[in-house]
């Protein structure tokens, strides 16, 4: 069980202070975790918005004056700048200043991580929070987003323990339950239960968008078409880094999807019913089980 931090976080810089990184913020400062809160982000326009909204206590344009006196970093930009980011930030990182991200993907995120931080790996622990909505923003954050959800926590082999549990402790602190495992295994999983039927939801709007009586098809879609495709009305930005980075994972589960369809299709063609029938059952026993797990009433 993972216990709160014992001391509060002076001065916590988040890069990326939209629904993930602006939910951490107040999540934090909710629980008396904090001290101050630095944003740093691509437009001053944004970072003065989650300011005004009081997510954030102090904007910094540069990571020179973001990092000074820092001792808690989160990344929640985009995956795609992952790279970009760790260099920009590296000179100016001080020794035991700890570092966390909330990257759907991990190992692009790792691979970053080798190449800039290189010096700070003892202090650099992997995470992912299973939590989002479709709107993005300062806006959109709220204290209790984490609350109940899962943060999967991917250590590096030269992570300090004590870090490690710094940062579960952090995210415990959020109200998330903590889960651990290999980066490799944390993207194979992702990759079947979230980035592909995102990939799959984008898919069928644009399908049915692009066609000549679009306006129509959507007047008549009701709760089963808002249901099957509210994630697609997430941050387009947001998840062609996470496909991208996720490709090869993505492609293979992509492929096992195409061969489900094909059976499908050949049910369909053949007038099969029964087995149809059978099919539709035990897709259904298998959703109300993990339903009946994951969500009790």
């Amino acid at each position: 069980m993972d216990v709160l931090p014992e001391a509060p976080i002076r001065r916590l810089v988040v890069c990326g202070v939209g629904l993930i990184g602006g939910s951490f913020a107040l999540a934090l400062k909710s629980a008396g975790m904090v001290e101050r809160v630095v944003g740093v982000g691509r437009t001053q326009a944004s970072l003065e918005r989650a300011k005004t909204l009081g997510v954030i206590d102090e904007v910094a344009l540069d990571w020179a004056t973001a990092l000074s006196g820092a001792d808690f970093v989160l990344l929640a930009m985009p995956v795609g700048q992952a790279n970009a980011v760790m260099a920009a930030m590296a000179p100016h990182l001080a020794p035991g200043t700890v570092v966390t991200d909330a990257g759907s993907t991990k190992r692009d995120v790792i691979e970053a991580i080798y190449a800039h931080l290189d010096a700070h790996l003892m202090h650099v622990v992997p995470a992912h929070p299973i939590a989002g909505a479709e709107k993005s923003g300062a806006d959109a954050a709220f204290s209790t987003l984490y609350r109940g959800r899962n943060v999967v926590v991917t250590p590096l082999p030269e992570n300090d323990p004590a870090t490690v549990a710094r940062v579960r402790a952090v995210w415990a602190a959020c109200g998330a339950s903590l889960r651990e495992m290999s980066p490799q295994d944390h993207d194979r999983v992702f990759a079947a239960v979230s980035h592909l039927p995102h990939l799959l939801a984008f898919g069928l709007v644009h399908d049915l968008a692009g066609r000549a009586n679009a306006e129509q098809l959507f007047s008549f879609a009701a709760s089963g078409f808002r249901d099957f495709t509210r994630i697609a009305g997430s941050h387009p930005e947001m998840w062609r880094d996470i496909c991208m980075a996720n490709r090869h994972a993505l492609t293979a589960e992509l492929d096992q999807y195409l061969g489900e369809l094909a059976y499908l299709r050949a049910l369909l063609m053949s007038g099969d019913g029964a087995s149809l029938e059978t099919l539709f059952g035990e897709a259904r026993e298998a959703r109300n089980r993990w339903a009946e797990k994951t969500f009790p009433s």
